[in-house]
């Protein structure tokens, strides 16, 4: 005689919280939402003497950029993150080829290779593969951590972030390539690499960048253009070339400082095109000029929101493999944010690293929006695999 399904007793207490439960975290999406505002904010007074008679070019279609992220968001959220691990392999290959792609079908702009156009977009893809990279790295580790040494581990990682690295740098997009070194590195300590091995990487970073900086020039040998070695060393001294790679920090410094505590009505540096790339790389410059301390306080606290709220789904995953995404996800939205402001503020040089969200460009703010959409996911499935657990526990 078959046994019957157990059931719960009729005078069991019902858990009325799972109604209640929203199927997102209410306050990562929140952070999201107020970042997106504060972006078409600040290039709709940043931009509007750019496009002669459309002052309204890039509050439009940063708008647009958001809501089709947003709904991307939306919809990756509803998708189980783990299938992405047997996907490993194509996901790496199509991180690749699509960056091997933009050598070929890319458009030169300032001297550099990093975007294919389209019509009405387009495609540059080291921002993709950002997150293409936490999920093929974070599925790696997960896979090695059953078989293998760790020392091979930490080989592999770093060999497969630095291959789309490279590649990334060569466009020259050196800002994406150390993005991706971040990830890696975050990944392996989160995966739990010993402290030996973290710190014999970080050392060998310190040696390269003494040799490509120092070195190798004096030794006549130029790894890096002339104009990439200025870039990068000009923070430290921005008032020995006013004119050349250190105009754009001390405009930067000048517009925050202009404003003050609650911003200008009308934005000098800005409006005045004194302030070069004032929506993309200095945005958070043209936002201190607008809304002043206050502005720039409230942009930073959503960033901590966000990044708290990452660092809780990393907490909270219910496997390795979420939890490594997660602490992906927060690597990139840290390391963007901090080197970004830094070089605004004049700590920090002048790479080319987007602020997320902030930062007109419909490649960034879709990425972006997608590890959100990851980070989503794994805050759903936990949610159900704790109601689930608890619900065996109690019945």
């Amino acid at each position: 005689m078959p046994l019957s399904p157990i059931q719960p007793p009729d005078d069991a207490p019902v858990d009325p919280t799972p109604s209640l439960r929203l199927p997102f975290d209410p306050l990562l999406t929140l952070a999201v939402i107020g970042l997106g505002i504060a972006s078409l904010l600040t290039l709709k007074s940043a931009t509007a003497d750019v496009i002669a008679g459309d002052p309204h070019y890039y509050v439009v279609r940063q708008g647009i950029y958001l809501a089709v992220g947003f709904m991307l968001m939306l919809a990756l959220s509803r998708l189980d993150y783990a299938r992405l691990r047997q996907f490993k392999n194509v996901i790496y290959a199509v991180l690749i080829l699509s960056i091997l792609a933009v050598f070929g079908a890319g458009h030169s702009a300032k001297g550099s290779v990093r975007a294919i156009s389209f019509p009405l977009f387009s495609f540059q893809a080291s921002e993709i593969g950002k997150v293409l990279l936490v999920v093929v790295l974070s599925a790696l580790l997960v896979e090695r951590s059953r078989r293998g040494t760790s020392r091979q581990t930490t080989a592999q990682v770093m060999i497969a972030a630095l291959i789309p690295a490279m590649l990334v740098i060569a466009q020259p997009d050196l800002g994406s390539g150390m993005v991706y070194m971040a990830i890696a590195y975050m990944l392996l300590y989160v995966a739990g690499t010993s402290w030996r091995q973290l710190a014999a990487l970080a050392a060998l970073v310190v040696m390269a960048g003494t040799f490509v900086l120092v070195a190798a020039p004096a030794a006549g040998l130029h790894v890096l253009k002339p104009y990439e070695v200025e870039r990068l060393t000009a923070f430290l001294n921005p008032s020995a070339n006013t004119q050349g790679n250190g105009y754009q920090q001390l405009e930067s410094k000048i517009a925050i400082g202009s404003g003050q505590k609650t911003g200008r009505a009308k934005p000098t540096q800005v409006r005045l095109k004194f302030l070069p790339e004032s929506e993309t790389d200095f945005v958070f410059a043209a936002l201190a000029e607008r809304y002043g301390f206050v502005g720039a306080g409230l942009v930073l606290l959503l960033y901590a929101l966000l990044i708290w709220r990452t660092l809780r789904v990393l907490v909270m995953a219910k496997d390795l493999f979420g939890s490594l995404i997660a602490a992906g996800v927060a690597a990139m939205l840290m390391f963007q944010v901090f080197v970004n402001v830094g070089m605004t503020i004049g700590i920090m040089p002048i790479t080319g690293v987007t602020l997320p969200l902030m930062s007109y460009g419909g490649s960034s703010v879709i990425t972006t929006l997608l590890a959100v959409g990851l980070l989503q996911s794994i805050y759903v499935q936990a949610r159900a695999s704790a109601a689930l657990k608890d619900r065996v526990l109690r019945y």
